[in-house]
């Protein structure tokens, strides 16, 4: 039996008006880029700052309903879910976000584990 997984450090990104809504900021952790956006509603989601297509960076698309459109060729990636608008294919990593407070928090691994 495996031992149950330690629970994500959730780090505070500041506070949520620091995002512009339908817009995003960047965050850069372990290496990786990690595009946080903002929806027209007030809504928080993180994903992989790369498109699935070529790589273009997601935090520099627009940001519409519930989706984020890619400003080099023009794919829909769904921010709830990291998965492509059919009919284009393929999926960006998520990360766990919330709004606490007025500020957002990022979870994170415990020293020694992943990323959620």
């Amino acid at each position: 039996m495996s031992a149950p997984a330690a629970a994500p450090v959730w780090i505070d990104l500041g506070p949520v008006d620091s995002i512009p809504p339908r817009r995003a900021r960047v965050v850069r952790l372990a290496g990786r880029r990690i595009a946080v956006f903002r929806t027209g509603d007030g809504a928080v989601f993180a994903l992989e700052d790369r498109c699935p297509h070529r790589g273009g960076p997601l935090s520099e698309g627009i940001v519409h309903g519930r989706c984020v459109t890619c400003p080099l060729h023009d794919w829909v990636i769904e921010l709830e879910s990291g998965r492509a608008v059919p009919p284009d294919e393929g999926e960006v990593r998520r990360y766990p976000v919330r709004v606490e407070t007025g500020r957002i928090r990022l979870a994170v691994a415990p020293a020694g584990g992943t990323t959620p």
